[in-house]
């Protein structure tokens, strides 16, 4: 007897193939490209750290505004720290809740009814009127994101620049190659 494959199995290889090109794309061929022009693994892995640390603020709209400061104040990649940021942008919204629940333990409060299909609810009503109903969360969500966000950025930062070393060492050989060929 045949065996049957559910629509879930059947489509995860092409998700997953999907999903690689994807971030090979958007994400890895332009942060090559970035080594390749000149840019430092250090100053592109504290883009990256601040782009991904920074793009998940839980309070929506702020993030590409900091990231522009945080980029002119540091001299970072702008184009880099920006493309991290808005890639964040799913992640953002799942951690929203997270870091209200964060703000609401370090001030010992109870948790707040939250979800965020209701908080899409209430923006549809207007941002001031989400602003004006959900200020306690969005302060609560900030303040876990300050209790959290400058470790991670500093962990990003860790992580991101010895395999942005590796990457430009990796890449020097062949631009030396390349550029020698003629005779």
């Amino acid at each position: 007897m045949a065996e049957l494959k559910s629509p879930v199995d059947s489509a995860a290889p092409v998700s997953r193939g999907r999903v690689r090109t994807f971030v090979r794309r958007r994400l890895i061929d332009p942060i090559l490209d970035l080594l390749r022009q000149g840019v430092t693994p250090g100053k592109l892995a504290l883009s990256l750290a601040f782009g991904l640390g920074i793009g998940i603020f839980p309070v929506l709209g702020v993030s590409t505004v900091l990231c522009t400061v945080v980029a002119i104040a540091l001299r970072l990649n702008l184009p880099a720290i920006q493309l991290v940021n808005y890639l964040a942008s799913p992640l953002q919204l799942v951690l929203i809740i997270p870091f209200v629940r964060v703000g609401e333990h370090l001030l010992g409060l109870e948790p707040q009814p939250l979800s965020i299909s209701e908080g899409f609810r209430i923006m549809g009503a207007g941002v001031v009127h989400a602003v004006v109903v959900l200020w306690d969360a969005i302060v609560h969500a900030a303040l876990g994101w300050i209790v959290i966000g400058p470790a991670l950025i500093y962990a990003l930062y860790r992580t991101f620049r010895p395999m942005l070393e590796r990457a430009a060492q990796l890449r020097r050989p062949l631009a030396a190659g390349a550029g020698g060929a003629a005779p």
